[in-house]
């Protein structure tokens, strides 16, 4: 059984990374969506928060790619949370050059903890390339119109939380 991991912390979960799991499903068995617990970041949402708006924006997903789709929250290395969940591939997302200098620097790391995994980038489809919850955030908390970044579940979690 083929074993993905895709890791993020998802606050909020975008159409962007929504894309991203659908095509990362198509590669694999199993999809691990790894919600990192990252508290120098100081998410909006809460762990927990963020991992019920994940299982329920890919319960429809597990329908549509007959991937198993599962949630798991992770504190530790990435490495090692492949690892865990006994991924070989970890999928990535990219937008734009900036995410590749990135993401290319975490491969070198990543390939002399544990060479064994594999990472696979998929790049953003060009209407989300500009998505990132970052902004998604800003945007919302200064009332602005984010409908088009997010589905309505987390739209309407992001007006109540900047009400």
């Amino acid at each position: 059984m083929r074993i993905g991991l895709y890791p993020g912390t998802f606050d909020p979960i975008t159409h962007g990374h929504i894309d991203i799991i659908r095509r990362g499903a198509s590669l694999v068995d199993r999809l691990v969506i790894g919600v990192a617990i990252n508290r120098d970041k100081g998410p909006l949402f809460s762990l927990e928060e963020r991992v019920a708006m994940i299982e329920a924006e890919c319960a429809v997903l597990v329908e549509q790619t007959g991937t198993e789709i599962i949630v798991h929250p992770f504190e530790n290395l990435l490495i090692d949370c492949a690892k865990d969940v006994g991924a070989s591939i970890i999928v990535r997302g990219l937008r734009a050059v900036a995410d590749f200098e990135y993401e290319y620097q975490m491969v070198g790391m990543n390939r002399v903890l544990d060479d064994s995994v594999e990472t696979v980038f998929l790049m953003a489809e060009a209407r989300h390339q500009a998505i990132a919850s970052k902004l998604v955030k800003e945007i919302a908390r200064l009332g602005g119109d984010v409908s088009s970044f997010v589905t309505p579940p987390i739209l309407q979690a992001l007006q109540e939380r900047f009400k």
